[in-house]
């Protein structure tokens, strides 16, 4: 049995490993936001947990990796941009086994949004995998802008052992507004 207590986190790289051009951009927001000292941010990434492979290795060694760490992943938290529907390799893939056969929770986060209040507005954005795992109620997912402070809550409370009510999981208004995010 694994021990699954790491933050498996998905994006779309659109092809290339250049910060600016894609969302690996918020993935390491994230790293930089856990390694600061002087908050309270922290999420042990899953991806640091196994060896590292090269974008040059063979994809079945990158897909044996990919799966060993959401394995070892308390949940699934997927960077949500403009693009991210569009990839058709590792996000779908990562998404049906994290969810099919990992049976954890995704936290789906959204780069461009301030609150979100109405996940179902939002299926445009959705990759397909993750659109018909909602659709058909399969996956638990909460899903929250991508701010520090939701992300932090989100982290810390939704895991392989306390899942989100449903695959539309939000939290609402009163939850922004004591984050500062959202003004009455």
């Amino acid at each position: 049995m694994a021990y699954r207590n790491g933050t498996y986190i998905a994006f779309h790289a659109e092809g290339t490993n250049v910060p600016v051009d894609s969302d690996i951009k918020y993935f390491n927001l994230l790293k930089a936001w856990t390694a600061k000292t002087d908050d309270d941010f922290s999420m042990i990434d899953s991806h640091e947990k196994t060896a590292a492979v090269r974008d040059s290795s063979k994809r079945e060694t990158l897909e044996a990796r990919l799966k060993e760490r959401l394995r070892n992943s308390k949940h699934l938290l997927l960077i949500i941009g403009e693009t991210t529907k569009l990839d058709t390799d590792w996000v779908p893939l990562e998404i049906e086994y994290a969810v099919d056969v990992c049976d954890i929770p995704v936290i789906a986060t959204y780069t461009d949004y301030e609150y979100i209040l109405d996940p179902s507005q939002l299926l445009h954005l959705w990759p397909e995998a993750l659109r018909r795992r909602i659709k058909n109620d399969e996956a638990r997912v909460i899903h929250i802008p991508f701010k520090k402070e939701p992300l932090k809550a989100a982290i810390s409370q939704f895991s392989h052992n306390n899942m989100p009510k449903s695959s539309l999981t939000y939290y609402v208004r009163d939850a922004y507004i004591k984050w500062g995010i959202f003004m009455p």
